[in-house]
């Protein structure tokens, strides 16, 4: 009987997961960069925080995670994600949101001294085939943004050396694979972009783990194979960036 228990609970779970697996790889992310005008960083913080959220959830978009650089934020810059069903989904929750009259009064007064966004940035992204989609929310980390950009043609080359080996490799250096995408559209970098988040104990021991794990002698020959493979190096450039969760971060 305890085994037959056992059994039903682990497919349970099993199922669970696959779903949760199969939700997170069908939906569209919106990942967004807001710069604040000078001296209204915390005003956008608390409009977020009092305001934007309550929409963005009553609009059914979901927020997945909000992130803000670590050490000093000289360009007054935080990032968030969202998610949606669909881009038709997303278009629909905006165009509503956008229309909101109680919104529309919250932007107003928000901007009586001055507007409080000076610019944003969106980039709209698919999961990857391999990406583990790992969004449980543990606390005392930091986020890692990586942004790869490919020689022409070359970004199903970089995918299939992270399918097959990078992230297994990044494990052993213990850092935490989270979530990986690439753009959907051409004009964003679909074809030659790759967006991640990994994690880290700290901003110390990610710069750690990567020196580590750059000079491993398995590394050093899987790059060496990718590159033999495709007749050249694969990137042109690899952007890093630190981020913490804000207080009121889903994602931690």
């Amino acid at each position: 009987m305890k085994k037959q228990l056992f059994l039903f609970l682990f497919l349970v779970i099993t199922c669970f997961s696959i779903q949760a697996q199969s939700d997170a790889n069908n939906r569209l992310y919106e990942l967004r960069t807001y710069y604040a005008s000078e001296g209204k960083m915390q005003d956008l913080m608390n409009r977020f925080q009092q305001h934007t959220l309550k929409f963005f959830y009553t609009y059914n978009m979901r927020l997945e995670g909000f992130w803000l650089p670590l050490g000093e934020n000289k360009e007054n810059k935080l990032v968030y994600l969202l998610s949606y069903p669909s881009r038709e989904a997303r278009d629909k929750s905006w165009k509503e949101f956008m229309k909101d009259k109680d919104w529309v009064a919250v932007m107003k007064n928000s901007a009586i001294n001055g507007e409080i966004v000076a610019k944003v940035e969106s980039i709209f992204l698919k999961t990857t085939d391999f990406s583990p989609n790992d969004m449980k929310s543990v606390g005392d980390r930091v986020f890692e943004l990586r942004t790869y950009k490919t020689k022409p043609n070359l970004l199903p080359n970089l995918l299939e050396r992270f399918r097959n080996h990078t992230l297994k490799i990044f494990e052993k250096f213990g850092m935490t694979n989270i979530i990986y995408w690439t753009p959907t559209d051409k004009e964003q970098g679909s074809e030659d972009l790759l967006v991640y988040f990994l994690t880290h104990k700290s901003k110390e021991s990610g710069l750690a783990s990567f020196k580590a794990f750059g000079e491993s002698p398995e590394w050093q020959a899987v790059k060496k194979a990718s590159e033999e493979k495709a007749g050249t190096g694969l990137t042109i450039s690899v952007k890093s960036e630190y981020f913490a969760p804000a207080d009121f971060s889903p994602l931690k």
